[in-house]
C-alpha cells in the first residue's frame, strides 16, 4: 500500500448505502467467477487444487510483483490454487470492500492484506483469526509490526512490507547527520547560504490528515515523547509540537503553507532540489537516486534525531490476515508463509519498492540489487506503531484537528494536546 494513501476511512471517502450494496453484490460476484488463479497455471493431476482468494492492493509494479509471487507459490504448491482480488487502490475504499465481505459472513477472501492500523478493528469484531497457532517466527520481524499486528495479547497480522517515516537530508549540504534536534534547525537555517536553491530548510506533512499524525509521530521521538493515549499532553509532546510550529512562525525554517503540505508536496520540494530536509517515507529514497535525479549520490535517510532520546519513526506498511471464516487455513497459512521468504521479499523490495518486513531479507542479495537499503533499515529498526485500538479512527481524527490547530497558529501547542486528551479519554471510556 503506498505510503501517500491516506490509512483512515474519513467522510470524503466513506462509500454511500447504496454504492457500498452495489459494490458488495459486484464482490460477491468477482468471487464467484474466480475459477482460475491470475498468478499462475499449474494444475494438480488426479485431483482438485484447494483453492484460495487473495483480497489486496497494489497496481503497475505492485500488482506485478503480487501476480509474480503467486506464480512462484502455484509452482512450489500445485495442490493450491490462488485467486487475486483486487481492491481499490485508495486505502479508504479497499477498507470498506474488505469490510462488507466481513460482514457479510463470506469465507472469502481466505487471505488480505491490511494496513497496519486495521487489523486491531478487525479482531475485535472477530473478521480475522489468531496466528498464534501456526507459531510464527515473530523474531524474524520488526518489533513495530508485530506489536500493531497484535491485539489483546494474540497476533493477528503478520507484516508483509514495512513502511516507517525519517527525515532525508541533502549529503553534499550536511555530510554528517544531525543529531539532535536543534543541530537540525541550526543546519536548515544554512543550508541556503551553501546553496542558493535551497529555499526550505525543513519540509513535513502539516495538514489536517493522517499524516500530520504520522510527522507528530516521528518528531515527538526526538524529545522523549509519543501516542501513549494516556498522556498525549505531555510536556515531552507538547515540546515537539512546539518544535514543529516554531519552524514555521520563529525559526523560518519551514513555510507556513506546510500546513497544508501532504506527502506529495513534500516529495516536490525535496526532490526538486528546494528543501535541505524533509520528513518523508521510504519511497522518495530509490525516486532521489534513480539515473537522472539531480539528487542521486546525495540522498541520506535518519529518524529524527533524537539526541539521548529514542528516536521515532512512524510506521506504516501493510501486514497478511486469515479470515476468521476461512475453511482453507491450513492452505491460507502456508501462503503467508511463502509471501515471508527472504526472495520473494527480496524480489517485491527491487521490483516495487516495498521494503521487506523481513529483516533477514536485508542481506548482500538485497544490497547489491538496491544497496539504498541498507541506509533504510536503520530507520525501520525503530518503526514505531500509532495506537492499536479498534477506536483509532476516532482517535485520529481528533488528533488531525488539533495538531493542525496548533500548526496553523489558532491555538497553542499545550493546548492543542489538552484538548486532545479531554476528547480521547472521552472516546476510550465509551462517552466520547
Amino acid at each position: 500500500m503506498l505510503p501517500v494513501e491516506s490509512p483512515l476511512y474519513g467522510d470524503d471517502k466513506v462509500l454511500k448505502p447504496r454504492n457500498a450494496a452495489l459494490l458488495f453484490v459486484a464482490l460477491l460476484a468477482v468471487a464467484a467467477c474466480s475459477g482460475t488463479s491470475t498468478g499462475g497455471t499449474g494444475s494438480v493431476s488426479g485431483a482438485r487444487a484447494t483453492s484460495i482468494v487473495f483480497a489486496t492492493q497494489g497496481l503497475g509494479s505492485e500488482g506485478d510483483a503480487t501476480n509474480k509471487a503467486v506464480a512462484a507459490f502455484e509452482k512450489a504448491n500445485p495442490d493450491v490454487k490462488v485467486n487475486i482480488l483486487n481492491l481499490s487502490p485508495t486505502s479508504n475504499t479497499a477498507y470498506q470492500q474488505l469490510t462488507q465481505r466481513f460482514i457479510s459472513g463470506s469465507s472469502t477472501p481466505d487471505v488480505a492484506t491490511a494496513d497496519v492500523i486495521w487489523p486491531a478493528t478487525f479482531a475485535k469484531s472477530g473478521w480475522i483469526q489468531p496466528l498464534n497457532r501456526f507459531n510464527p517466527n515473530i523474531s524474524n520481524f520488526f518489533p513495530g509490526q508485530i506489536q500493531a499486528g497484535t491485539y489483546n495479547n494474540k497476533l493477528y497480522g503478520l507484516p508483509w512490507f514495512i513502511n516507517a517515516e525519517g527525515i532525508y537530508y541533502r549529503t553534499d549540504l550536511t555530510p554528517t547527520a544531525p543529531k539532535t534536534p536543534e543541530e537540525l534547525t541550526s543546519m536548515a537555517k544554512a543550508a541556503p547560504g551553501q546553496n542558493p536553491a535551497i529555499k526550505i530548510g525543513l519540509a513535513y506533512e502539516g495538514a489536517k490528515y493522517e499524516g500530520v499524525v504520522t510527522s507528530f509521530l516521528s518528531f515527538s521521538g526526538g524529545f522523549g515523547g509519543g501516542l501513549d493515549l494516556n498522556h498525549i499532553n505531555s510536556a515531552q509532546n507538547v515540546q515537539a509540537l512546539t518544535y514543529m510550529r516554531d519552524a514555521i512562525y520563529s525559526n523560518s525554517i519551514s513555510p507556513q503553507s506546510v500546513t497544508s503540505w501532504q506527502e506529495s508536496d513534500v516529495q516536490q520540494a525535496y526532490l526538486g532540489g528546494q528543501a535541505a530536509f524533509a520528513m518523508n517515507w521510504p519511497y522518495i529514497y530509490s525516486l532521489g537516486e534513480a539515473a537522472g535525479s539531480p539528487l542521486k549520490g546525495k540522498v541520506g535517510w535518519i529518524p529524527f534525531p533524537a539526541g539521548s532520546n529514542t528516536p521515532k519513526a512512524a510506521l506504516g506498511g501493510d501486514s497478511l490476515v486469515i479470515n476468521s471464516k476461512t475453511t482453507q487455513a491450513s492452505a491460507a497459512w502456508r501462503f503467508v508463509q511463502f509471501l515471508s521468504t527472504d526472495s520473494i521479499q527480496i524480489d517485491r523490495a527491487v521490483s516495487a519498492g516495498d521494503p521487506p518486513a523481513v529483516k533477514s531479507a536485508y542481506n548482500s542479495a538485497l544490497f547489491a540489487q538496491a544497496p539504498y537499503y541498507q541506509q533504510q533499515k536503520a530507520v525501520f529498526d525503530v518503526a514505531t506503531p500509532r495506537p492499536v485500538t479498534p477506536l483509532y479512527p476516532r482517535v485520529s481524527d481528533v488528533l488531525q484537528t488539533q495538531l493542525n490547530a496548533a500548526l496553523s497558529n489558532q491555538v497553542s501547542p499545550s493546548s492543542a494536546l489538552s484538548s486532545a486528551q479531554t476528547q480521547i479519554k472521552s472516546i476510550l471510556s465509551g462517552g466520547g
